[in-house]
């Protein structure tokens, strides 16, 4: 990589917000291209285009044949290259996630260099084949995404139901009103459910009547979404059903 087309870091210079290349002391030439990228890493966002045109200015400046589009031209396959071995990297791989970060970095860079494209060179079949094979990058990293959420999701959904005794749903739909009622010696409640529909949900999910799928639908009734407004359809369990009573255990010494 040609040290001659971006401007190195002066010596001493310990400045935290420079856009120049290297350390400010002492480094090795040769290991130029590694501390290019390390610099453009660290690039905030509203300082790439900056970054672009200072050194363009340092490259017009020691190279007075030179003109932007050899300039454009060498960044461009530069950025270009990296992304390709980023992308090319194993996603399981122990800096996967520190790639992820370099490539979200060298897609914005490239955002921003082709707005400087008068040439279009991000439009050559070579550019074209590389944004596709970024977009292909996204849509795995996506999947495999959406595998660990599915994963997460489906951690707790396994088979199986509590069977409720024939004719008794409604003893328990009980229970499940009382349990809302219970307050704790300091007289706070034990649940705070966000919203009745939490119950209903719970219920038909988790619970069977006789082994048969209680409907989400009828159970409305008996757990109305406004407790403060009930409504028409509301419908009271009733006194034969309210067989069981939930107290307070006797306070152990």
């Amino acid at each position: 990589m040609s040290i001659n087309f971006f401007r190195p870091r002066d010596r001493f210079d310990f400045s935290k917000d420079t856009l120049d290349i290297g350390n400010p002391i002492s480094w090795k030439r040769a290991h130029f291209k590694k501390h290019f990228f390390k610099r453009v890493f660290a690039i905030n966002d509203n300082l790439i285009d900056k970054f672009y045109r200072r050194h363009l200015a340092y490259y017009l400046a020691m190279h007075p044949k030179g003109n932007e589009e050899i300039f454009f031209k060498y960044l461009w396959e530069l950025i270009e290259s990296q992304l390709k071995v980023l992308m090319g990297k194993d996603v399981y791989d122990s800096n996967h996630l520190n790639n992820e970060r370099q490539i979200e970095q060298l897609k914005k860079f490239t955002g921003v260099l082709i707005s400087h494209d008068r040439w279009n060179f991000h439009k050559s079949n070579e550019a074209v084949v590389a944004n596709q094979e970024l977009e292909i990058y996204a849509l795995k990293q996506d999947i495999i995404r959406l595998k660990s959420e599915l994963k997460k999701a489906t951690t707790l959904e396994k088979d199986g139901y509590i069977n409720i005794r024939a004719g008794r749903a409604h003893t328990f739909y009980d229970l499940i009103h009382k349990l809302q009622e219970i307050k704790l010696p300091d007289g706070l409640e034990l649940l705070y459910p966000a919203d009745q529909i939490i119950w209903r949900r719970m219920i038909c999910k988790f619970f069977r009547e006789d082994h048969k799928e209680i409907n989400f639908h009828t159970i409305h009734r008996y757990f109305p979404a406004d407790k403060k407004n009930l409504g028409n359809k509301y419908k009271e369990i009733d006194q034969k059903d309210k067989l069981l009573d939930i107290v307070l255990a006797k306070k152990r010494s």
